[in-house]
């Protein structure tokens, strides 16, 4: 990750200064209107993010894609209202940071920052605990512009969830830096512990198998 020395001085140096900030600003003025114009736009329904000046509609997700998130979800969910922790969405938070807007596959939110939602709350801050799973579509996306994203806005933990391979890749944020650094990756033959929801661990198979996902809600109610 470039730091902002590095993009600024460069242009601080060029002769055409001016005019580069100038283009910059015209862009930025651009931007905002798009950006205005997607909140006019954007429906409940509609799975619809805005990345660095651009309206991204996503295609329907596959069967494993589904299976993943809505077995990932409900487990989290389970955990979080069953020990009073905040809350769990899946897939209809927009999430509206400086400058994109993501709707993540599952987001976290601690009970302090849950606390301050209303009723009609639409737009919302950076989660506490975030996963995207992983498809040919938006594995790019997930692994650059959103990885860097929410990092640089504080979330503290961030996994991608691999339905092909069956693995899930745990970042967690290095505050200073303001940048994830994986912390483990864990297959279906092992257990993982989330590290922002304290007490949460769960084997990995029960993210892609609806058998032992039920299995651990059971334990959980013992």
């Amino acid at each position: 990750m470039l730091r902002d020395s590095e993009i600024i001085e460069p242009i601080l140096e060029n002769l055409h200064m001016p005019e580069l900030v100038e283009e910059l600003n015209v862009r930025l003025r651009q931007e905002q209107r798009l950006r205005h114009e997607f909140y006019e736009k954007i429906q409940p329904s509609d799975k619809w993010e805005f990345i660095n000046g651009k309206i991204v509609m996503h295609s329907p997700a596959k069967d494993k894609h589904t299976d993943a998130r809505e077995n990932l979800g409900g487990i989290l969910r389970f955990f979080v209202d069953l020990h009073q922790m905040g809350k769990v969405y899946s897939e209809t938070s927009l999430v509206s940071l400086s400058r994109n807007d993501y709707l993540p596959d599952i987001s976290f939110f601690s009970k302090e920052k849950s606390s301050k939602f209303q009723p009609d709350t639409w737009k919302y801050p950076i989660p506490d605990f975030i996963v995207e799973i992983l498809s040919d579509g938006t594995a790019a996306t997930d692994r650059g512009v959103k990885k860097e994203d929410y990092a640089a806005h504080g979330a503290k933990e961030y996994w991608l969830v691999d339905p092909d391979l069956q693995l899930v890749e745990q970042y967690l944020l290095d505050e200073k830096k303001k940048e994830f650094w994986l912390f483990t990756k864990k297959s279906v033959s092992d257990q993982i512990d989330c590290k922002t929801i304290e007490g949460l661990s769960f084997p990995v198979a029960a993210i892609f198998d609806e058998q032992v996902k039920m299995q651990v809600l059971k334990d959980w109610l013992k």
